[in-house]
């Protein structure tokens, strides 16, 4: 499959997605001093765009690989051809201003954190600071080594200081006086926290990243579907949303396969993660999606599940901690089926965002949220 088109319209919409315009932003105050309302300010670096930052660096990854560049003898140009330029290529660098732009633009704002959910674009950052040590690119001044040191430094701060539960699980929304834990701040924060601990030897880190893991597995999973509920709370002891949400799988499984780069958290995570795989593909449908809700087989299929999933059955496979037909074969599926729901360079059949426990809205359209997971998928 050629992915420049999906490439070209992540790079766009990393750039313009969820950016208020002038008339949105005149509404905004209007509500906030006619209205008294509270309106949360714009988030540069939101989740769906980190999203869509994590899968163009995987495209890059792949493109500019020893193994792209002996298969192709170079990479892609401006019009969708290949070229021999040994540097990646037009479509490399075309990632790296998208990239150096979308970062720059949130460094010059003055590195504001909105939510946990902002950890996540913290994974490209620590990828484009290791490029830069490595002297292998410049994405700019304001994107070079210092800047971006301060940037992960002060991503991981942030993580180590939010507000936790009694057993010292993130709470998604604390600022609004929120005591839940929702499965999404694991696929948010943990990859990057494990991440910087193993690069920068922070321990503390990589433990704190495991324990929202080990914590989940032990007080927001069915014991009988072996799939997580959407989260739980400590303060009643219940579990909330519904069982095997699609995303909610996802999140989950992103959180646990980038955890296992090292033997601290492969220990630790490597069984409980083979059993939920076992759990995921057993719901997996004869047309290689996943639904929405992943029991709910006969209902709308949704392509966010659909690559999250297979993006953590490809890292699972190949860093060696899934191995097997089942799973070599349901990523094959999963990948097709995505493939079929790509028009125009965009990832259809995707649900809306989620509003909460139990609010999943039933519309279906192309959001950042298949988009970037296809990317990694594909």
């Amino acid at each position: 499959m050629n992915k420049i088109s999906l490439i070209e319209n992540a790079c766009r919409d990393l750039l313009e997605y969820g950016v208020r315009g002038r008339r949105e932003k005149c509404r905004d105050l209007a509500k906030r001093l006619l209205l008294g309302r509270k309106i949360p300010g714009e988030d540069p670096i939101f989740w769906p765009t980190g999203l869509l930052a994590a899968g163009l660096w995987h495209c890059r990854q792949e493109l500019t690989s020893p193994a792209t560049r002996r298969k192709n003898a170079g990479n892609f140009d401006d019009a969708g051809g290949l070229t021999d330029r040994p540097d990646g290529g037009a479509m490399v660098e075309k990632i790296d201003r998208a990239l150096a732009a979308y970062y720059g633009r949130w460094v010059k704002k003055g590195m504001p954190l909105m939510y946990l959910d902002d950890l996540l674009a913290g994974e490209t950052l620590l990828d484009m600071y290791l490029e830069v040590q490595g002297k292998e690119t410049d994405f700019g001044a304001d994107m070079s080594g210092e800047p971006l040191k301060k940037a992960v430094d002060r991503l991981a701060s942030y993580g180590a200081a939010h507000p936790t539960d009694a057993s010292g699980s993130f709470l998604y929304r604390p600022e609004n006086g929120e005591t839940a834990v929702f499965v999404d701040g694991i696929g948010l924060s943990c990859p990057f926290l494990y991440r910087y601990g193993e690069i920068f030897e922070r321990q503390e880190y990589k433990e704190l990243a495991v324990l929202q893991i080990v914590n989940f597995l032990s007080y927001g999973m069915d014991g009988g579907s072996g799939l997580p509920y959407h989260g739980y709370d400590m303060t009643d002891g219940l579990k909330y949303g519904i069982i095997g949400w699609g995303r909610a799988v996802g999140w989950l499984f992103r959180g646990m396969m980038g955890c296992m780069s090292s033997a601290y958290g492969r220990e630790r995570l490597a069984a409980p993660c083979t059993a939920l795989a076992d759990a995921v593909t057993a719901c997996q449908r004869q047309d290689g999606c996943f639904a929405w809700q992943l029991e709910a087989v006969e209902g709308p299929a949704d392509t966010s599940a659909v690559g999250m999933i297979c993006a953590g059955l490809k890292q699972g496979i190949a860093g060696g901690v899934l191995s097997g037909d089942r799973y070599e074969n349901a990523l094959t599926a999963g990948r097709f089926a995505l493939e079929r729901s790509v028009r125009d360079g965009r990832v259809y059949h995707c649900s809306g965002e989620c509003e909460g426990f139990s609010q999943y809205p039933q519309r279906y359209g192309a959001y950042p949220w298949s988009l970037g997971p296809a990317l990694e998928a594909l």
